[in-house]
């Protein structure tokens, strides 16, 4: 049985976390195999939006495995296998794994049908769109452990929530419920866990059939104008407008339009 399951269908990839006996915890093996998945998604102009989710069960993801990462993480234990000595010689692999240092550059949903903990969370920070499981908590709970959150966790947070609400989840390390997270504007629905992955799928296709430029271009002004003054995002935001409008879709989305028609969008 693979510990990542990967789907493509009409331009989206479903991307699944496949240890439900671990929690969808994320072991050696799991964060190689999502480190891949993410640089092979990342060059695939096919992929137009990308939905992540996890195996049926409690939880989304547990955040890094206790008894198989962190012990070789802290030097506890020596490297067993192949994944242990991958994730050894190349340090880097849980930030890809978790996206902390890879941007797809194409939407992602991360739809949570269960609790997102620590690295879990992480992931959860990480989308553009968040679609979350009735009950499901959503917590950091890293300083509980003697760590902090390293995948992202300490610095996304306060730019998605009040920084009063991102100092008591770090601070104290305890979860808050996904009615609480949806109150604070950090997901965009609450829903039965059967329900989660139809909506973000509902989600995917909506963006899918939009022009794929032009959702790039968008997406990439919104993510990087925090950092930016307003004249700078003001800037990046006519760069990109100038870059897209000379684009063949630029002209089959009006043309489309007037000849009351769906658009044909071709990436180009």
């Amino acid at each position: 049985m693979s510990v990542l399951e990967v789907e493509f269908s009409d331009g989206i990839a479903r991307v699944r976390l496949n240890r439900p006996e671990a929690r969808n915890a994320l072991n050696p093996e799991l964060i190689v195999a999502l480190a891949d998945c993410w640089s092979q998604l990342q060059g695939d102009d096919d992929v137009r939006v990308v939905v992540l989710t996890g195996a049926a069960g409690s939880t989304f993801c547990a955040g890094f495995d206790l008894g198989r990462f962190i012990p070789l993480l802290t030097g506890a234990r020596e490297a067993e296998d192949e994944w242990d000595r991958a994730v050894v010689a190349e340090p880097e692999l849980p930030a890809r794994a978790t996206l902390r240092d890879l941007d797809l550059g194409r939407p992602l949903i991360v739809a949570a049908n269960g609790h997102a903990i620590a690295g879990g969370m992480e992931m959860l920070l990480a989308g553009d769109l968040r679609v979350v499981a009735t009950g499901a908590r959503l917590g950091l709970s890293e300083v509980k452990l003697g760590l902090i959150p390293a995948m992202g966790g300490t610095a996304r947070l306060a730019r998605l929530v009040s920084p009063a609400l991102a100092a008591e989840m770090l601070l104290t390390g305890n979860p808050i419920d996904a009615d609480g997270a949806l109150a604070a504007g950090l997901v965009n629905y609450v829903v039965s866990a059967e329900k989660v992955e139809e909506v973000a799928l509902e989600l995917a296709a909506t963006i899918a059939d939009n022009a794929p430029l032009a959702v790039r271009a968008a997406r990439k002004v919104m993510r990087r104008a925090a950092d930016l003054s307003e004249v700078g995002a003001l800037a990046l935001e006519s760069a990109e407008a100038v870059k897209v409008a000379a684009s063949e879709d630029a002209q089959e989305g009006p043309r489309a339009f007037m000849e009351k028609r769906p658009p044909v969008f071709k990436g180009v």
